[in-house]
């Protein structure tokens, strides 16, 4: 089993003519992604990477039966692309284009919520259930199937601790990154609830940062969990009151420190890694 995708999904590529999107269509077909179609305005009727481009997503569901898609594009059209994808039926979106704007995120959850519609991102590498279905921007070659769930808010950090996972020979159920803004789809308690009730996943990776209060938050149903949880935390060294990358990343008020996370994960009985290479002995340890 996996979460979110699997090897049954149906993937849609809404701007698929565009560098990225083209790049990354081609890389998600090589890994066994079920792409079907492609969306571009204006440019229907061609074939990028082998998929035929359509110019609306109602017009591409009418020839296939997606039930994903994944943006790239360009942070003005997103609130619209989401809202035509979600209106076409589809329930899982993957939106990797950053600097989205802030109330056209908001829409974009709203409308989610209430259409009971899955939005992974913005500003997200992906999601991959290794061995079966990509849907991002991750790197193909550093993921193995097994029974670890990974969730992350950061994307480099999510590569560096699974690529140690793997060659520490744990393979991974299903890799999801929550996305960099201060307004994302999924938090940690969303995912963490369904690796939960997944029947494969037996332990979780939980790579959070500095900035915001997902990390405490999410500790309060760590603490219900009958799987075990690993967590690393980024940002030990910064400064308060100052943004490290991340919109989300930035301690406010006192609230959303490092030491604080890590408090609060340990108490509901979460280990966390002093450093990236350390997830996987704790995992070792628990599985």
């Amino acid at each position: 089993m996996a979460i979110i995708v699997d090897k049954d999904s149906v993937v849609l590529v809404q701007g698929i003519t565009g560098k990225q999107g083209s790049f990354h269509t081609s890389q998600m077909l090589a890994y066994g992604t079920r792409v079907a179609a492609g969306v571009s305005p204006g440019k229907g009727g061609q074939r990028i990477q082998g998929v035929p481009v359509f110019n609306t997503v109602a017009e591409a569901k009418e020839h296939y039966p997606i039930s994903a898609s994944i943006i790239f594009i360009p942070s003005s059209g997103v609130k619209d692309a989401a809202f035509e994808a979600m209106a076409a039926g589809i329930k899982t979106i993957v939106i990797i284009t950053e600097h989205v704007p802030l109330h056209d995120a908001l829409d974009i959850m709203a409308f989610a919520e209430k259409y009971s519609v899955t939005v992974i991102g913005p500003n997200t590498f992906g999601v991959i259930s290794p061995g079966q279905s990509k849907m991002g921007i991750m790197p193909n070659i550093i993921y193995t199937p097994g029974i670890v769930g990974v969730v992350s808010r950061s994307g480099t950090l999510s590569y560096e601790i699974t690529y140690h996972l793997t060659i520490n020979g744990i393979g991974q159920s299903t890799v999801v990154g929550l996305g960099g803004d201060r307004v994302v789809g999924q938090s940690f308690t969303d995912v963490l609830r369904l690796f939960e009730n997944d029947l494969e996943t037996q332990a979780v990776v939980l790579v959070g940062e500095i900035g915001g209060s997902a990390e405490e938050e999410a500790s309060l149903y760590i603490n219900e969990m009958t799987k075990p949880v690993v967590a690393f935390l980024a940002g030990s060294s910064a400064p308060p009151d100052k943004r490290m990358g991340h919109a989300g990343a930035i301690i406010e008020r006192g609230k959303g420190t490092f030491d604080s996370k890590v408090s609060a994960l340990e108490a509901a009985g979460a280990k966390v890694a002093g450093l990236p290479w350390e997830v996987a002995a704790l995992l070792k340890q628990c599985l």
